[in-house]
């Protein structure tokens, strides 16, 4: 083999290697997942969100139904709002709970939805009234 061809071979080897480092990256940071498909708002508050981050997954039976959107500090009653949005494809009722869990003992943290039994379903803008905090490992102790 000649100089030129070895120089082209180790060139595609860095590219396909910086490619795998930018999919990674994307991937850890939440931000390879990113859909199109038409959502609705709902918003929950709770009093500890724990470690949960924005672009955090919504999951309900372990299937991913959407995103975190915000996350805000409301001053006048010391909660965290948190907004989600939910693919239209998934319709839950209005008695849904929602809970801050943790993937395995140090993993990341996402948003749990129990669904409920009313026949009213949620619709943009609604609020989820039954939440349950994230667990401080440092209060169980």
């Amino acid at each position: 083999m000649n100089r030129s061809t070895i120089d082209l071979w180790v060139g595609v080897f860095v590219v396909l290697g910086l490619g795998a480092l930018l999919f990674l990256a994307l991937k850890v940071g939440n931000l390879a997942s990113f859909s199109t498909a038409e959502t609705y708002r709902v918003e929950a508050r709770f009093s500890n969100i724990g470690g949960l981050k924005v672009r955090a997954p919504v999951k309900s039976s372990g299937v991913v139904v959407g995103r975190v959107d915000d996350i805000q500090f409301d001053s006048k009653k010391f909660t965290a709002r948190v907004v989600m949005n939910i693919d239209k494809r998934y319709e839950f009722p209005k008695d849904t709970s929602v809970s801050i869990l943790t993937s395995g003992l140090l993993g990341e943290q996402y948003i749990g939805v129990e669904a409920g039994g009313d026949s009213a379903m949620l619709k943009d803008g609604d609020t989820i009234k039954l939440t349950q905090s994230a667990v401080v490992l440092e209060k169980l102790i």
